[in-house]
């Protein structure tokens, strides 16, 4: 059984251990990376496709790449982020492929997949309304909330996901957390 953070979040040394052994060729150490952080990546791309369905295929698609370019790995550095980078790369690939085929889509906010709640959130809304507020921010901004707030990485971990500095990661943390403050503050007294 993998070892867990109490707030769900799988343990950045554990991952890096794992994705080293792996790197080294030892397959029972992917079955445990995998335990370890599909739960996570699923949920952060859920977050970005707003699409359950298609958030299971770009995951598999994710260990593919992570697959294929387990060799590129540097141990020096964050696996979390890592690991990240890849899944924000094939949600890139998977949306420039919907517009090239004129398939992209917005989805309504009832079908919205389920977004889990940090403790320290829990008290501010509902779970809908929750996820309306997390789905009303710009995708910049819902990606740092998420990655940060709900997946527990720092703000360096997030600049090289997104190809920014931590700087610009924290400010897009901050603007989507009052954003959605802004939008729980209004809905919550116009539900009332």
């Amino acid at each position: 059984m993998t070892e867990r953070w109490e707030s769900g979040r799988a343990d950045p040394a554990r991952i890096t251990s794992l994705m080293v052994a792996y790197q080294g060729g030892d397959a029972v150490a992917f079955e445990r990376l995998y335990d370890e952080v599909a739960g996570p990546l699923l949920g952060y791309l859920r977050s970005l496709t707003r699409d359950a369905a298609r958030a299971e295929d770009l995951l598999q698609e994710t260990f593919f790449h992570v697959h294929r370019a387990r060799h590129t790995y540097d141990p020096t550095r964050s696996a979390r982020a890592w690991l990240y980078a890849i899944a924000h790369n094939v949600f890139l690939m998977y949306r420039r492929a919907s517009k090239r085929l004129g398939k992209h889509e917005d989805l309504a906010d009832e079908e919205l997949p389920e977004v889990p709640i940090p403790a320290e959130m829990e008290g501010l809304a509902e779970r809908d309304l929750l996820r309306r507020a997390l789905a009303q921010l710009p995708e910049d901004r819902r990606e740092a909330v998420v990655l940060h707030h709900i997946q527990g990485l720092s703000f360096a971990e997030i600049g090289a996901v997104s190809g920014v500095s931590a700087g610009a990661a924290k400010l897009r943390a901050h603007r989507g957390m009052v954003e959605m403050r802004e939008f729980l503050r209004t809905a919550g007294g116009s539900a009332r």
